[in-house]
């Protein structure tokens, strides 16, 4: 049965690092329009984690323009991350950053982790 499981499951995408919630990343992920294929990148805090082997995930919150704040999840394994770049650590006591949805301006600022 785990030989089944093996062979069907995805392997580790090599393009992403360790990242924890609090992290300020910027993913860059290929986007396929009608024939042509470009990438994109998305910039922002990591404000949620899930691991799961095959369905581990982790969600990246933004703030767009005029202070709408975008999220968009992103599959660990998949083949469509090109690369994920961590910026800087933050300290958090929390799991899921769900709060930093109602904060904007200078509250909505994660305080630095220094290693």
């Amino acid at each position: 049965m785990t030989d089944f499981v093996k062979a069907v499951e995805a392997a580790q995408n090599p393009n992403v690092p360790e990242i924890q919630p609090g992290d300020a990343v910027s993913v860059f992920i290929r986007i396929k329009e009608g024939s042509n294929e470009r990438t994109q990148e998305f910039k922002g805090t990591v404000i949620r984690q899930r691991k799961g082997g095959q369905n581990a995930n982790f969600t990246v919150r933004r703030v767009a323009s005029n202070g709408i704040g975008v999220e968009r999840t992103f599959l660990m394994k998949s083949p469509r991350l090109e690369k994920v770049v961590v910026y800087r650590h933050a300290h958090v006591r929390r799991a899921q950053l769900y709060f930093m949805r109602e904060r904007t301006g200078k509250s909505a600022r994660l305080k630095q982790k220094f290693d």
